[in-house]
């Protein structure tokens, strides 16, 4: 493909636009279905070609969309605009399979639980922890990100899980956090934490339901094990 083309250079029926006009969007291929999202390629490259490069050095959607705006404008042809749509387009689909889409999420199960954060944390390069508050009913407020990094002692302190809960007025708390291992069983200080937190919940009036642990597709529940 020579790379001087611009998408307008192209026959008409071989443009994204035209083609998911024709076929619809299933017929598109995760490059053409990101160009029609840019919209606009760079002096050097096309968009189809650029579009090409970003899932390259996203090793796929999945990666890309992970990326952060610092990592997408290292890439030659992304500004912020460009990372801005990008870092949309990744939010809109976790969103999609959340509460956050403007349903209502109720969680009765650790299941519920693990289907509401898997799909943004079982990729994550790094230990996240966050939190599910819940309302009386169990519905869910809100989900916040409390920590980043290795889950200990020193950077996990009830004042900042309990000051969001206090924050949100939750009734009840879920603790939820990664293994960037894809190992989702519980380490001794993810159980130390999990009782102290709880401990802590008492003594305030917020219940801590469970802590959940995500792995690559899989979870553990504390509460399941007996833990919480």
């Amino acid at each position: 493909m020579n790379n001087s083309l611009k998408i307008f250079d192209f026959p008409e029926n071989e443009r994204p636009r035209e083609r998911m006009k024709r076929y619809g969007a299933n017929a598109l291929s995760n490059c053409e279905l990101l160009a029609i999202i840019l919209r606009t390629g760079t002096a050097k490259d096309n968009v189809l070609n650029l579009c090409n490069n970003l899932l390259k050095c996203g090793n796929g959607l999945n990666g890309l969309l992970n990326l952060s705006y610092n990592e997408l404008i290292e890439i030659n042809g992304i500004g912020t605009a460009k990372a801005m749509q990008i870092m949309a387009l990744s939010e809109l689909s976790k969103r999609f399979k959340t509460y956050r889409s403007g349903d209502t999420y109720k969680i009765a199960t650790a299941n519920d639980a693990a289907n509401l954060v898997m799909n943004e944390m079982k990729s994550l390069n790094k230990e996240i922890l966050k939190l599910i508050l819940l309302n009386t009913k169990n519905l869910v407020i809100q989900v916040r990100d409390i920590s980043v990094g290795s889950l200990n002692s020193s950077i996990v302190h009830p004042r900042e899980v309990f000051s969001e809960a206090i924050l949100w007025h939750s009734a009840s708390v879920i603790i939820c956090h990664n293994h960037p291992s894809g190992d989702p069983t519980p380490s001794l200080e993810d159980i130390n934490i999990t009782k102290r937190l709880k401990e802590c919940g008492k003594i305030i009036g917020i219940d801590v339901l469970d802590h959940i642990i995500i792995g690559n597709g899989i979870y553990v529940s504390l509460k399941e094990k007996g833990i919480c």
